[in-house]
């Protein structure tokens, strides 16, 4: 749902962290609508005037660990 904003974000990732690093960025229709310094905060103030579901908060940081997650799970011989 959210994925056009998701691509804006990584495609401009290099140019948002040199201004944004660190922020919570508020995206929506491909643009930055706002810059926070909580996650709850930028949620907190973005849904006073847009609905849920209708943008992307993400934090504005280099590589991909702002954004991906790493699960370890054991391994079972028999």
């Amino acid at each position: 749902m959210l994925e056009k904003e998701f691509k804006y974000y990584l495609a401009n990732q290099q140019e948002l962290v040199k201004t944004y690093l660190g922020k919570y960025l508020v995206i929506k229709d491909e643009k930055v609508i706002g810059a926070y310094d909580s996650r709850e905060y930028a949620l907190q103030e973005t849904t006073k005037v847009h609905p849920m579901g209708t943008f992307l908060i993400q934090l504005c940081s280099p590589g991909d660990t702002a954004y991906s997650q790493t699960f370890h799970s054991r391994v079972l011989y028999k």
